[in-house]
């Protein structure tokens, strides 16, 4: 249970770096996330989290399919 709760946590600080450079925030990792800023810098990056595979975003096709 314990590894399932610390791999949320690292899979959110990758989600929050990864908005973070949406937003145009600079690359600092804030004090909430120190405890995951690989996962946070990873994010922000647009690296892959460890084990999670290649990044998919959403393009054009999709909001075709939908809109």
């Amino acid at each position: 249970m314990a590894v399932r709760k610390d791999q949320e946590r690292v899979t959110y600080a990758w989600m929050y770096g990864a908005q973070a450079r949406k937003d145009g925030k600079e690359r600092a990792v804030p004090a909430y996330w120190q405890e995951h800023a690989d996962a946070w810098l990873q994010g922000f990056d647009g690296v892959a989290v460890d084990g999670f595979g290649k990044i998919k975003t959403v393009n054009g096709e999709i909001v075709l399919e939908f809109g």
